[in-house]
């Protein structure tokens, strides 16, 4: 198992999630209201998988995932494997971007399965490219799911959720790392919707410093004694149906991108909602940038020559040799996403033909 990708020039990433067929949706919403079992559920899934892994493969992506075709949500996969929640008591997005419900903590929690441990050693099985494997961050995971009104009878903070969350995401860590993952990454895009002026204020976040030092205190112990591993950090504006949840430049918190323990960020970077590269300016320069070159919300397919152009942008602020390539987000972080599947082959595609050119030219 490689602990870097720099042994790969531009080496090409999926953030993790796919666009799911019509089948596999109704497959999990079917699953979620009980009319299959989760074990027949499993099997079906267990056929349809590979199809999501042989196309990331065709693409031609040097690290490729499960689609996460399994999973209803990023961050919800953690309350299905954890007990202490209540479904559906949390309203969708602050801004109304969203419909989806999700789960609020309503008593101690502690870890009833693997959260994604089992996933990854199915995909492991099933591939031998480089593979990679999510789960949410501890302070995502507090920020979408703590609830004041539900949820102070089990912990009386959002902070005391946070850090009761930290050791079932680091055994998990290790899990995966055991199970043969190549790169391991926590979904943190709650740090990033922090640069949003709004989402502060929807959220009633004052102190955004308190904020950004929450999100390295919950990634920090949470990577820890992973010596050999290769982790990761995604960092977005949050999507759904082409949208985005927060918009704005990452100055606030590129600072804290340094202090956190993991070797790479991947970062949302092609859309116009992120601000541009320039906040690249002040990334840490002991870190590999994930970098996005793929708009997942934008239906027309990138030429490579146009994402060339974004990795070469990017190259003014951090050296070719720190830069792999990434889309922006999983183009379905949740299986109600309505995206689709052949677009985000050929998206995947120009990128890794991208990642030829730049290696031509560069390596």
């Amino acid at each position: 198992m490689s602990s870097s990708p720099i042994d790969i020039p531009f080496a090409t990433f999926v953030v993790g999630s796919l666009p799911r067929p019509a089948w596999v949706r109704d497959l999990i919403d079917d699953r979620i209201v009980g009319d299959i079992s989760e074990s027949d559920a499993g099997r079906l899934l267990d056929d349809a998988i590979p199809d999501a892994i042989r196309m990331q493969e065709r693409a031609g992506l040097d690290y490729v995932s499960d689609g996460e075709w399994r999973r209803e949500s990023y961050v919800k996969i953690f309350a299905e494997a954890v007990d202490g929640f209540e479904r559906d008591l949390i309203a969708g997005g602050s801004s109304g971007f969203s419909t989806l419900a999700y789960p609020a903590v309503v008593k101690s929690i502690a870890s009833k399965r693997p959260i994604a441990a089992d996933e990854a050693r199915f995909l492991r099985t099933r591939t031998e490219s480089r593979i990679t494997v999510a789960v949410p961050s501890p302070y995502t995971i507090a920020r979408r799911m703590w609830s004041a009104e539900h949820s102070r009878a089990a912990y009386s903070t959002r902070e005391h959720f946070m850090e009761a969350c930290i050791p079932i995401i680091r055994s998990e860590l290790h899990d995966l790392v055991d199970a043969g993952v190549d790169a391991v990454q926590l979904d943190d895009p709650w740090l990033a919707l922090l640069v949003d002026p709004e989402y502060r204020r929807s959220e009633g976040i004052d102190d955004i410093e308190r904020e950004i030092d929450m999100s390295v205190r919950s990634v920090n112990p949470a990577v820890e004694g992973l010596n050999n591993a290769f982790v990761s950090v995604h960092l977005c504006h949050a999507h759904f149906n082409r949208r985005h949840n927060t918009k704005g430049p990452y100055d606030l918190i590129i600072g804290a991108l340094g202090r956190m323990n993991v070797q790479r960020f991947a970062m949302e970077l092609a859309t116009q909602d992120a601000g541009g590269v320039e906040a690249l300016a002040g990334f840490p320069d002991d870190k590999i940038l994930g970098l996005g070159v793929i708009d997942h919300t934008d239906t027309s397919v990138e030429s490579p020559a146009l994402v060339v152009e974004r990795v070469e942008r990017a190259m003014q602020y951090v050296p070719a040799e720190r830069i792999t390539l990434n889309p922006d987000c999983g183009f379905a972080p949740s299986s109600a996403n309505p995206m689709d599947l052949d677009e985000a082959y050929l998206k995947l595609k120009s990128m890794t033909r991208a990642a030829g050119m730049l290696r031509d030219r560069y390596s």
